[in-house]
């Protein structure tokens, strides 16, 4: 019995070795041509002291975030050609005559995917947000001059009576032309300006601020240098608001989907890229058993590049629908979690259905 599970575990450990080099080699090679084409399209931004090399260097900052993207393509076709490459040799058809069952061998191909489950998690929360934001203002700092203070996107927020526009949030945390609408049952009644707000001792202080109440048929405008900003909005919440959705990490977004659902604001946005991110382990489970369908099912007579163009497809059309999903479930109000869930869902059943059919 002793002999039996040390061979157990050495076939484990191969299996989880030619699976894991081929995904990382599959990696690389997709963040290699996503880089290169990034990198000419990006050229044209080239003027000034923004050189060549800094676009490369821009680049490289976000290889976190790309590896974050590619990481279930990767899996999929990493998994696909390990398996392939031991079905051409036959050590698969070994395997299964020896005694090895369809579902101990699809366990094995599994366990190095979940060591990728653990990477990509960590760097969705610690690494790829923090790299993303930094690339993002080294980038402005390199086309703008060392004197340039790096600044998010501007955006827009509901709060009580007001709706607020933001022009943009520095790194110092001074919001950039600032406009506040405040309306009275639906009817426009004030419109506030500042050309900066300074976050001190836990409140805003506006800056340049112009006054313009609206009455029924006359306007009335005051200015001042400076005045407080009476809300709830603290410079996290605000940075969350106006840095890029898709790139914040899971505790940050659902953070921001709490907040937008206490201000009675939707939050399908975050929620989904939230769900995205932490159901990321079943998606790449749900992946492998496709891989591992195309291995064993009705591609396991085809050549090895068939199965990879076949997997490419699926991966591909796996993200397209899940793409496709993400405005569905905020026109037809199902939860965000569905359009995850979905696509996954449906993976998972064609995979165990043809290995099942050919165990």
């Amino acid at each position: 019995m002793l002999n039996v599970l040390i061979v157990a575990d050495r076939l484990d450990r191969y299996i989880a070795r030619n699976v894991l080099g081929a995904i990382i080699v599959v990696q690389f090679v997709l963040l290699g041509l996503d880089i290169t084409l990034a990198y000419i399209g990006d050229l044209r931004h080239v003027q000034g002291n923004y050189t060549a090399l800094d676009v490369f260097f821009y680049l490289l900052m976000r290889t976190p975030w790309r590896f974050y993207q590619y990481a279930p393509v990767a899996v999929l076709i990493g998994a696909l050609i390990g398996l392939g490459s031991m079905a051409s040799s036959n050590e698969l058809t070994v395997m299964r005559a020896s005694g090895r069952s369809l579902a101990r061998i699809v366990w094995g191909v599994m366990k190095p995917v979940l060591l990728v489950v653990v990477v990509v998690l960590l760097i969705a929360e610690f690494v790829s947000p923090r790299t993303e934001q930094f690339a993002e203002a080294w980038q402005l700092e390199q086309r703008q001059g060392e004197s340039a203070q790096p600044a998010s996107r501007s955006g827009w927020q509901f709060e009580g009576d007001s709706v607020y526009r933001f022009g943009a949030i520095r790194a110092d945390e001074v919001v950039l032309d600032l406009t506040r609408y405040r309306f009275d049952e639906r009817q426009l009644v004030e419109a506030t300006h500042a050309a900066r707000a300074h976050w001190e001792e836990g409140a805003w202080r506006l800056e340049n601020v112009t006054t313009t109440r609206i009455y029924g048929d006359y306007t009335e405008s005051e200015s001042y240098d400076s005045a407080f900003w009476e809300t709830h909005i603290t410079p996290v919440q605000l940075e969350r608001l106006l840095r890029d959705v898709e790139s914040q990490a899971p505790s940050e977004l659902w953070a921001y989907a709490r907040y937008l659902q206490a201000q009675g604001l939707t939050a399908d946005q975050p929620l989904l890229y939230f769900w995205q991110k932490m159901l990321m382990p079943l998606t790449m489970g749900s992946l492998v058993l496709i891989a591992a369908s195309f291995v064993f099912g009705p591609l396991r007579t085809v050549a090895a590049g068939t199965r990879v163009f076949y997997g490419v497809v699926t991966g591909l059309a796996f993200k397209y629908i899940q793409d496709l999903l993400a405005p569905a479930s905020t026109i037809f109000g199902f939860s965000p979690v569905w359009a995850v869930l979905v696509p996954t869902l449906a993976c998972a059943a064609v995979g165990i259905y043809f290995l099942r059919r050919n165990g």
